[in-house]
């Protein structure tokens, strides 16, 4: 802080002060000598303090002076700077008011200047239209049309106020054409399009590929592209439209396929050869008017086709023959034999016939509509290119929407007309008017017949009947037809109805065929044999779900991984295809549902009363409080083990043969389940001596090492885990605590710390 400030502050303060305490005591008011003194005291202290003040002020002066001082030592040189300003400021103002003076000239200069120019331009540009409108008129009467359309091109390039100018209306015609120049141009223009249209249609008429190119070229130099587009259409339309031999009838199965084929292979060979030369003379893109026209010419001939196969087929009078002749199922008859389809009044020959035409039509439409696609999406992939090169904006920007549009699942520019074609509606339309009901109606009449004409071979092992085999292959050829369909409607359509047909007409009715096999046995035949023979078809039948099973599974995995679907959708339709697959896997669950309560219908008819008494009849005399004698004696014997083996052969005679492995497996799961716990409780009210628990363990092991030798699946020893902590429990020594080994053992055990202690007092 300054000094000089800090000073006045400091007297300010002691001025303050004083004043106060003025106030506060007034001499007047001091009536004894003690106040009289203290104020003197007060008084003087503030005289100290003034007196201190005051010097600093002097003190502070010193530096205030020698800094004026300073100042007025550059007074001087200040005023000279001034003076140096004020000269300065008129030289540049005078400057300035000379160059706006001049600059104010040279723009009325440079204003001059701008309108000769453009006086000579105009004049040029006039000179030029007159000289193209010359050179136009001399190159029509020598009908060199090259050299027309040259001239015509470098009058149309002309500003249009220029061609439409006063200037020019004036100056340009001539005697001979009179007309102002915009209506002579445009005469011209007139007759060169009716030359063109005529010479190319001659040169179309003649095939003549020099001809036509020629003169197709010439439409947009001039301004004419849609016209150009117009009758390149019309020309090309001729070239697809489609005439079958003399030979070829109708009633051939490939007629109609034939006649879509070459239809949609020559547009596509068009599309392929056609589209370079379009965009090159008409530019990007052009190619979308003579394409829409192709589809118009292929939407009638397709409408035609479409409808010619349906009289031709009598589709109509079909679909009324399978509406009035539902296909038999079984369910509709419980216990009875299913009725056979009159093959007189349908055919399912002629029906697999026409379901063929209609997805072989389908599927060439489909190939087409890929076809379009990936031509298309190439096509702006390469434009895109070009435009990097050329350093062209706008293809660039275009491009790089395509291939955004392309990154993101959506179709290429130019797709949606083939996607709004009414080739695609009628296509549609006929795929779900007649080919979803007969490929339903022909899947249920073949699963019928399967389920009819079922036989089974029992010396084939494991045994089951035809009707898997038979139903599956047809199905397989069923999905492959509706993907050759190449339609994702159909598709979605036809799977949702033919899981519906599996689960009613395939899987419930085996479902029914294994409810009724227990309802009651032929009169007149032994006890044994029927059950033998009941006992048989019901496994054959558990055999036919599993196989079922395995062939769904197999079936859907070939086909989502098979090249129909990739090569008839789109990129963007083969994950909704290929779900469509997969939800055929949804069968599985309910055929194994099916199955596993057949099994355990089956288990718990035949097999489980005979287990109830299986465990005590193997340990009947057998006693583990042994000597060495005894212990002797029992190793000799072998008497469990033998009893078991002997005693479970009996069982399972005959299962394990005609089951099929995974039936056998789960079969043998549902004994082994009812057997251990019994088999618990049983050993556990025994009593055993040091020796007795070495032979039950020894007799453990050696019926587990049996079990496991009976199977190929290895999950058996998992079953008998808790008799063999019973048996580590018995073989304990006798001084080894029980809670100790449980707790430090580092055994997953499986029988409560409560059951350890009470095996373990089992031992005398």
């Amino acid at each position: 802080m300054d000094p000089t400030t800090t000073t006045a502050t400091a007297t300010t303060s002691a001025n303050t002060e004083g004043a106060g305490a003025r106030l506060e005591t007034d001499p007047r008011r001091l009536a004894s000598l003690p106040h009289i003194l203290a104020r003197l005291s007060a008084i003087q202290s503030d005289e100290s303090e003034l007196s201190a003040a005051l010097a600093d002020l002097l003190s502070a002066h010193e530096p205030i002076a020698a800094s004026l001082n300073s100042l007025k030592s550059l007074s001087p040189q200040l005023d000279a700077l001034a003076r140096e300003t004020r000269f300065l400021d008129q030289t540049v103002s005078f400057t300035a008011r000379t160059a706006e003076d001049v600059g104010g000239r040279v723009r009325s200069l440079d204003e001059e200047m701008r309108r000769v120019r453009e006086a000579s331009e105009r004049v040029s540009q006039i000179i030029e239209l007159k000289s193209s409108l010359s050179a136009l008129h001399s190159s029509m009467e020598q009908q060199d049309w090259e050299a027309a359309t040259r001239h015509c091109a470098r009058a149309m390039a002309l500003p249009l106020d220029v061609i439409s100018g006063p200037f020019a209306e004036t100056a340009v015609p001539t005697p001979e054409s009179h007309l102002p120049p915009a209506q002579t141009l445009q005469a011209a223009r007139e007759q060169l399009l009716a030359v063109f249209k005529r010479e190319f249609e001659r040169a179309s008429r003649a095939r003549d590929a020099t001809a036509t190119s020629r003169f197709f070229k010439l439409f947009p130099a001039i301004g004419w592209e849609a016209e150009g587009l117009q009758a390149y259409a019309s020309f090309v339309v001729e070239l697809v439209k489609v005439r079958p031999p003399a030979s070829a009838k109708t009633s051939s199965p490939l007629y109609y396929i034939t006649a879509l084929t070459a239809l949609f292979e020559s547009i596509a060979l068009i599309v392929d050869q056609h589209q370079p030369v379009v965009e090159k003379y008409y530019g990007v893109g052009k190619m979308g008017l003579v394409l829409d026209r192709l589809l118009q010419e292929a939407d009638r001939v397709v409408k035609d086709l479409i409808e010619g196969w349906e009289e031709e087929r009598s589709m109509k009078r079909k679909l009324s023959d399978i509406s009035s002749s539902p296909v038999p199922t079984a369910l509709q008859r419980p216990g009875v034999g299913v009725d056979a389809i009159d093959e007189d009044l349908i055919d399912p020959r002629e029906i697999d016939k026409v379901l063929s035409e209609a997805a072989g039509m389908g599927g060439r439409w489909g190939l087409f509509r890929k076809f379009m696609h990936d031509r298309l999406r190439e096509e702006g992939e390469d434009v895109s290119d070009e435009g990097d090169e050329a350093g062209e904006a706008e293809p660039r920007q275009k491009i790089a929407e395509v291939a955004e549009g392309n990154d993101q699942g959506t179709a290429p520019a130019g797709f949606q007309v083939i996607e709004d074609s009414r080739s695609r509606a009628v296509v549609e339309n006929m795929l779900s008017t007649y080919y979803t009901p007969l490929e339903i109606w022909y899947a249920r009449s073949v699963i019928e017949k399967a389920h009819r004409l079922s036989t089974h071979d029992l010396s084939q092992m494991p045994a089951t009947t035809t009707t898997p085999d038979d139903t599956f292959y047809i199905l397989k050829a069923v999905l492959s037809r509706m993907l050759s369909s190449a339609s994702v409607p159909t598709v979605q359509r036809t799977s949702e109805q033919l899981r519906d047909v599996l689960d009613r007409d395939y899987a419930r009715v085996i479902k029914q065929k294994l409810d009724s096999v227990y309802k009651g046995s032929a009169p007149g035949v032994r006890g044994d044999k029927a059950e033998r023979e009941n006992r048989q078809t019901f496994i054959i039948l558990l055999n036919d779900l599993d196989v079922s099973s395995s062939h769904m599974e197999r079936l859907v995995k070939d086909l989502s991984q098979s090249a129909l679907v990739p090569q008839h959708f789109l990129d963007s339709e083969v994950d909704t295809v290929r779900a469509s697959l997969n939800s055929f896997m949804t069968l599985v669950p309910k055929f194994r549902s099916t199955l596993r309560a057949g099994v355990e219908q089956l288990f718990n008819q035949l097999l489980r009363p005979k287990l109830r008494t299986f465990i005590p009849e193997v340990y009947k005399d057998v006693s583990y409080v042994l000597d060495e004698d005894g212990y002797s004696a029992a190793e000799l014997q072998d008497l469990v083990r033998k009893r078991f083996v002997k005693a479970w052969e009996g069982l399972i005679d005959g299962y394990k043969d005609t089951f099929t492995e995974s039936n056998y497996r789960l079969f043998f799961g549902l004994a082994l389940d009812v057997l251990v716990r019994p088999w618990e409780k049983f050993v556990v009210s025994l009593k055993y001596s040091e020796l007795g628990a070495i032979r039950f363990d020894h007799d453990l092991r050696a019926v587990v090492a049996y079990l496991s030798s009976q199977t190929v699946f290895g999950d058996i020893r998992e079953k008998f885990v808790r008799l063999q902590q019973i048996g580590t429990l018995l073989n304990l020594d006798s001084e080894e605590d029980v809670d100790e080994f449980y707790n430090g053992s580092g055994i997953a055990w499986q029988l409560s710390q409560q059951e350890a202690r009470a095996v373990a007092n089992l031992r005398v």
